[in-house]
């Protein structure tokens, strides 16, 4: 009927009263906080004030999800961030951390998307992302691997069902990588950096162990083994050991040995500044980098030293193996990727030779005349012990009392 009072119940409206008996009203929801609701029990500002506190839930979550340093559960960089807690991330080394990081990072930044959802990601989407880096192919691949780790995490501890990574292709490279140096350049380097200075001292370890920066750093008197009469370097490969450390063993040939005993060297490493103390893995990039420089070989390297050594023990005749033993990789599709730029020139003439000897043994014509017959074996030792010579000898000196043909068979 007209002149009737309308009566409505509004939820979480409390009262309360303050010790000097004033009665205030309040939107209390459990969860949330207390809010102050203004005006008298019914009057237009008081259901203003509640209809605001209501709404209030959504604009706190709002407020949050834009401050600055929130991350929205299930996004891909809250994918990231539990991928940095986790075994798999903390038991890589250092530097490898950094540089997963800093790609993941990069990642995430790129228009947004590390603020997507990690599992609506699919393999089109990642495949997009690598086909915009192909300008620089190498970098686009070792994205798609660090993204595969951080999706085959999530699998593993059950946040999500597939790999979406795995699914995408490597791009191919039709770069060989670091260059790998010739007999010229080692020969032009040394002219520049005589035995007896550091740098000479870095081109023969790097040279006569096959080793990365990283080990030849680390190299010093507490490596060295005597065993016969003869010198051993004993080491664990600093790449890798945390996860599948490999322990070597490589003999000190006594070209290197002499080359150490004629050099400065630290107390704990071979190498050392112009201030005797250890370099770091970037400082020795950059002082090599200085040392080519100077030298006039500008697209020479440390890791290209690695690349020629395993070239050249492939040019003597020794067996993926026999590399492997050296250089430490674990399996041969490695080796393969160094040593595919050996002489083809040396296996060339290692085939003419025992196509001569064969015929010679049939008593057939040689295809060249002036060419000498002999036996496949005396063929391939005579080419064996030729490229010793190129390898393990000092370039431009000679050293006849040595002979590295026993460590390569």
């Amino acid at each position: 009927m007209p002149g009737d009072k309308v009566k409505f119940r509004l939820k979480y409206v409390v009262e309360d009263t303050d010790r000097h008996g004033t009665v205030r009203m309040y939107y209390r929801r459990p969860g949330q906080p207390k809010v102050r609701l203004h005006g008298d029990l019914g009057s237009p500002e008081f259901l203003a004030n509640y209809k605001k506190a209501a709404a209030g839930p959504a604009k706190l979550r709002t407020q949050k999800d834009t401050k600055v340093g929130y991350v929205k559960h299930g996004s891909f960089k809250w994918l990231c961030l539990e991928y940095y807690k986790s075994p798999m991330y903390r038991q890589l080394g250092l530097t490898t951390q950094k540089t997963r990081r800093s790609i993941l990072e990069r990642f995430c930044i790129n228009k947004g998307d590390g603020e997507k959802l990690y599992g609506q990601m699919l393999p089109r989407h990642l495949r997009n992302r690598r086909d915009a880096m192909m300008n620089t192919p190498a970098a686009a691949n070792t994205m798609i691997k660090v993204l595969r780790q951080v999706y085959k995490y999530a699998v593993r501890y059950d946040l999500h069902d597939t790999n979406p990574a795995a699914q995408v292709e490597y791009l191919k490279i039709n770069s060989d990588g670091y260059h790998s140096w010739t007999l010229a350049e080692i020969e032009k380097y040394e002219k520049t950096h005589p035995v007896g200075t550091t740098a000479r001292l870095a081109l023969a370890l790097a040279l006569y162990t096959g080793q990365r920066r990283s080990d030849l750093i680390q190299f010093g008197r507490q490596h060295v083994r005597i065993e016969d009469a003869v010198a051993w370097l004993v080491f664990t490969q600093h790449k890798g050991r945390n996860q599948h450390p490999i322990r070597l063993e490589i003999p000190i040939i006594p070209e290197l040995q002499r080359i150490i005993d004629a050099t400065e060297t630290g107390d704990l490493t071979f190498l050392v500044t112009d201030y005797g103390r250890a370099f770091t893995n970037n400082g020795f990039g950059n002082k090599v980098r200085k040392w080519c420089d100077k030298a006039g070989l500008p697209h020479c390297s440390i890791h290209g030293l690695r690349k020629a050594a395993a070239k050249r023990l492939a040019e003597m005749g020794c067996t993926e193996f026999e590399i492997m033993a050296i250089t430490g990789h674990q399996t041969s599709k490695e080796v393969t990727r160094y040593t595919k730029g050996a002489d083809q020139r040396t296996r060339a003439e290692s085939a003419f030779r025992k196509m001569t000897a064969e015929q010679t043994e049939d008593k057939s014509v040689p295809l060249f005349d002036g060419v000498a017959g002999g036996g496949t074996n005396m063929a391939r030792n005579s080419l064996k012990t030729n490229m010793a010579g190129k390898l393990w000898q000092p370039v431009g000196e000679s050293n006849p009392s040595f002979q590295v043909e026993n460590l390569a068979s």
